[in-house]
C-alpha cells in the first residue's frame, strides 16, 4: 500500500428523506479505517438513535486528510497464525477504526516495532514455536498469536485449510491455510473479481477487507501470492439492515431492534454488544447472541430497555463461523 495514495475511512450523516429517518455514509479518506457502509432505517422523530456497528473499512483515495494520532490507538490486528522464522503483517487502527501510523507494539518477549505511514508493521515471527502475545503501548488488553514451526506450514502451494462460510458484506474476516505471503500487499485476494484488502497476514492466515462495492449473495474467493494460486472457494457475504423506532425512549420502557439479514435465507447467528449502558440496557445480558430465523424474512429480535433519556449504542455483529471452504 503507497502511503502517500490510499487509506481507510468512512463517516456518517444523517439526514431525512421521505420514508423516514436514515443514516446515510458518506466516505472520506485519510490513512484509515472506520465503520459504516452499513444502512439501517429508523422510524420515528429523531430524538434517540440506535446506530448498526460493522467493523467497516473503505478503500479510496486520497492523500489529504492528515494521519489519525498514534494516542488514538485501539486496535490490533495480528494474524492469529504465524510462523516461526518467517514475516508477517500487523496493523493498528484507532478508536474511530482507522488504520493508524507510529503506533508501537510490545510483545511479550520483549520485541518492540512501530507501524508504518499505511498503520501496519512488518516484522519476522519468533524462532521458537509457541504462543505470544502483542499489545498496543499504553493500552491494557493483549492479542495472542499461535507461533508454528516451518514444518506445519510449508507447502509448495497455497492451501486453504478454513474460511468463514458466512461473512459479513462490512467487516474484516480471516483466512487459514499455507502459503499466504507475510508481506500483505504480496497477496492478491479477489472476490467475485473484485480486489480485496489484505489488511494483515502471514504465510498462514490472511485478515481480509471485502471490496467496497461487493453485493450480499454468495461469491468466489481466490487467493495468489508469489506466482501461486488457491483453488476458487465460496463464501457467502451477507448485509445487515437494522430497524427501531427512534421516538423517545422512556426508563423502563423496553424497545424492540429488528436486524435483517441480506444475501442469505439459511440461519445466521449475530451478537449484539450494548455501548452505552448507562442509557438503556440490553435484555438477556450484554452481550447477547441471537440467531436469525431463516427464510424469505430471514430477521431476528433484540430488545432495549431505558435506564435515563439519552442516546443509546448499540454494536451488531455476526459471530464467526468457520469451517474448510466450500468449493
Amino acid at each position: 500500500m503507497n502511503p502517500t495514495d490510499y487509506s481507510l475511512f468512512s463517516d456518517t450523516k444523517v439526514r431525512w428523506v421521505s420514508s423516514g429517518l436514515h443514516l446515510h455514509c458518506f466516505h472520506t479518506v485519510s490513512f484509515s479505517t472506520t465503520i459504516p457502509r452499513m444502512f439501517f432505517r429508523l422510524r420515528g422523530p429523531a430524538n434517540l438513535f440506535s446506530w448498526l456497528i460493522a467493523g467497516t473499512f473503505a478503500l479510496q483515495i486520497n492523500a489529504q486528510q492528515p494521519a489519525p494520532a498514534a494516542s488514538g490507538a485501539r486496535i490490533l490486528l495480528l494474524p492469529r497464525r504465524i510462523v516461526s522464522g518467517e514475516r508477517a503483517t500487523l496493523a493498528v487502527l484507532d478508536v474511530n477504526g482507522r488504520l493508524t501510523p507510529g503506533v508501537t507494539v510490545n510483545f511479550s518477549n520483549e520485541d518492540r516495532l512501530k507501524t508504518d505511514a499505511t498503520g501496519r508493521a512488518l516484522f519476522v515471527a519468533p524462532l521458537n514455536p509457541g504462543v505470544i502475545f502483542g499489545s498496543i503501548e499504553g493500552r491494557t488488553g493483549r492479542v495472542s498469536t499461535a507461533i508454528l514451526s516451518p514444518g506445519e506450514a510449508a507447502s509448495p502451494s497455497i492451501e486453504v485449510s478454513s474460511a468463514p462460510r458466512v461473512a459479513s458484506l462490512t467487516d474484516r474476516f480471516e483466512i487459514f491455510g499455507k502459503g499466504f505471503c507475510g508481506d500483505a500487499d504480496s497477496n492478491q485476494v479477489t472476490i467475485a473479481g473484485q480486489r480485496a484488502v489484505v489488511l494483515a497476514s502471514s504465510p498462514a492466515s490472511l485478515i481480509v477487507l471485502p471490496p467496497q462495492d461487493l453485493q450480499p449473495g454468495g461469491a468466489a474467493v481466490e487467493i495468489s501470492c508469489a506466482k501461486r494460486q488457491s483453488p476458487l472457494f465460496l463464501i457467502t457475504f451477507v448485509g445487515l439492515d437494522l430497524e427501531a423506532d427512534s421516538s423517545p425512549l422512556k426508563p423502563g420502557e423496553h424497545r424492540a431492534l429488528t436486524v435483517r439479514v441480506r444475501g442469505t435465507t439459511a440461519k445466521v447467528a449475530l451478537e449484539a454488544r450494548n455501548l452505552a449502558p448507562e442509557i438503556a440496557e440490553l435484555t438477556r445480558g450484554n452481550p447477547v447472541r441471537a440467531s436469525s430465523r431463516g427464510g424469505p424474512e430471514n430477521l431476528t429480535k433484540f430488545e432495549v430497555i431505558g435506564r435515563k433519556t439519552g442516546s443509546f449504542l448499540i454494536s451488531i455483529r455476526l459471530v464467526p463461523y468457520v469451517a474448510r471452504p466450500a468449493p
